[in-house]
């Protein structure tokens, strides 16, 4: 590839799909290396929505001209930015194209792009950190400004002095030094000045380390449920408003949490905020305007499940699973002892995922096609699943079915009636059936302020969960599960199988299996380790 001495729409438009395929293939790694400001372990992919977002706006394009080009990639971040790391690169992408104009840019041209990016993205953040994406802005800013005199330079210079401040990132914030980490954001940032280096100078591009190379910190930084110590939740919206407001909605947003990134302009902005007080945080934009897209996150939650995800590698597939069944079941399961009673009852192929944590149709296509089986069930055990499961069968060469359990024991009771030697069909109606008897209920907490049928919710608070809905409130897990239980028990029923997750303890299982053995003593009582996140318990009468 030969140098080139401006950046033309072109060369901007493959720049950008250059980087996307660059945070691609690092998203794992961006993710694992986060710490700051929870261990959420999503910055890899936020970053990477963030620039999908950018490359469907362009793909859209039926203008190839340099103001469209830059039109869509400020739009397009704009509209697709994800959490605190996507807001802030989407405030860097539309700072950098801002000023382009004419057929293409030059070199001195792209280092004041850069420039402003930079000073975009402070402004964006309510209070700026050193050690973090920003610091790798202003590196990367200042060294095209040193080498401005022709493009390959400045892109080069560009890149090594964000690469120097990114090694430096441990030093600016102990978290990181703690951790034996750089910071992810920066990481992610540092490759666009790869794809700049590539497009323009034909410079290679980096490979992503394994992610089994990086030290995995996160054992000793994540802490168990309720012991997160930082503001609880993430809330984003995109917010039409008079910009003449925007400087008081900032100022209110300032006394209500951390991590506060707001970019936009002309009447359209993108507000993201760390916060304990939801309410507060989203009613403070009706004084400005009026907030759409809103999206509230449990940072709690998120620490959990990136817990989750590294521990479900740990749970290998057997050495030897034999020779194929007529019919294999490929069951979605959450916790290591649900996947062992699972894997006892003879599914073939574990899918990690559960509320909070669907799989994708690829995760699917993937284990089905593992069991090397002619047909396939799949128990999605989970309704936000049941979709993705039935999408399975036209994407395989394998017959598929799906058994639709909405819950863990309903996958249970369906694995009671599973024959490895019948056909799918048939085993389908068999499992169909079997589930059909369980009436299933858990136990969580609320993360957000409500009102239901069983009555008000507020964050904190006990709930447990039928199919009808939440139905049982109270402050405390036993007081919860109790009357759930309760509210669920039929006259009819006969056993109780109780799957303990995180958060419950034997005391309290011993409390509830005292409770029913007073109150129905003809009950049977089976208690499982699931070790499930979020869930301390799963219930199912049959």
């Amino acid at each position: 590839m030969t140098t080139t001495t401006t950046l033309s729409a072109q060369d901007l438009r493959v720049a950008m799909a250059t980087f996307g395929q660059l945070l691609s293939s690092h998203r794992e790694v961006i993710n694992r290396l986060n710490v700051f400001p929870v261990p959420d372990g999503d910055t890899g992919t936020n970053m990477a929505l963030t620039v999908e977002s950018v490359l469907t706006e362009l793909g859209r394009l039926d203008d190839d001209s340099l103001a469209a080009t830059t039109h869509a990639i400020a739009h397009g971040s704009l509209m697709g930015a994800r959490g605190n790391s996507g807001v802030i690169l989407s405030q860097l992408l539309r700072g950098l194209v801002a000023d382009f104009a004419g057929e293409s840019v030059n070199a001195k041209q792209l280092a004041s792009a850069l420039e402003h990016a930079d000073e975009l993205a402070r402004q964006a953040v309510a209070r700026p950190l050193e050690g973090t994406i920003l610091s790798v802005a202003r590196a990367g800013a200042k060294g095209a400004r040193a080498n401005d005199a022709n493009l390959t330079a400045l892109v080069r210079g560009a890149r090594d002095e964000a690469r120097v401040a990114l090694a430096f990132t441990p030093e600016q914030l102990p978290v990181l030094k703690e951790a034996g980490v750089v910071d992810s954001g920066g990481s992610g940032l540092a490759l666009f000045f790869d794809a700049l280096c590539h497009v323009v100078a034909g410079d290679p591009l980096p490979e992503a380390p394994p992610v089994e190379s990086l030290q995995d910190f996160h054992a000793a930084a994540i802490p168990v449920a309720g012991a997160v110590d930082e503001l609880r939740y993430e809330v984003m919206y995109l917010l039409d408003a008079d910009d003449t407001k925007m400087l008081d909605f900032r100022r209110v947003w300032e006394g209500l949490g951390d991590s506060i990134v707001i970019v936009g302009g002309d009447g359209l902005y993108n507000c993201h905020i760390h916060t304990d007080d939801v309410g507060a945080s989203i009613e403070a934009a009706l004084d400005a305007g009026r907030p759409r897209q809103i999206r509230v996150t449990d940072l709690a939650e998120q620490v959990l499940e990136e817990r989750w995800v590294r521990e479900a590698h740990a749970l290998d597939e057997p050495d030897d699973a034999g020779p194929p069944p007529t019919t294999a079941v490929v069951a979605v399961v959450v916790g290591e002892g649900v996947g062992r009673i699972f894997r006892s009852l003879g599914v073939r192929q574990l899918v990690r995922g559960g509320q909070s944590m669907n799989p994708s149709t690829a995760d699917l296509v993937a284990a089905v096609r593992a069991t090397g089986a002619a047909e396939v069930v799949i128990l999605p055990n989970n309704k936000n699943i049941v979709a993705v499961a039935e999408q399975v069968d036209v994407l395989v060469d394998q017959r598929v079915v799906v058994v639709a359990t909405n819950s863990i024991v309903e996958g249970f009771a369906a694995l009671l009636n599973y024959d490895p030697d019948a056909t799918g069909e048939e085993n389908q109606r068999a499992m169909r059936e079997s589930a059909s008897h369980v009436v299933a209920g858990e136990v969580t907490r609320a993360v957000r302020d409500t009102v239901t049928a069983a009555g008000e919710v507020r964050v904190g608070d006990w709930i447990g969960l039928s199919a009808q809905g939440v139905v049982s409130i109270a402050d405390s897990l036993v007081g919860a599960s109790a009357q759930l239980l309760e509210r669920i028990i039929r006259p009819e029923h006969e056993l109780l199988t109780i799957i303990e997750g995180d958060g419950s303890s034997p005391a309290d299982t011993r409390r509830l299996s005292d409770l029913l053995a007073d109150e129905h003593p003809a009950l049977a009582v089976e208690v499982h380790h699931g070790g499930q996140p979020l869930y301390p318990y799963f219930f199912g009468f049959e």
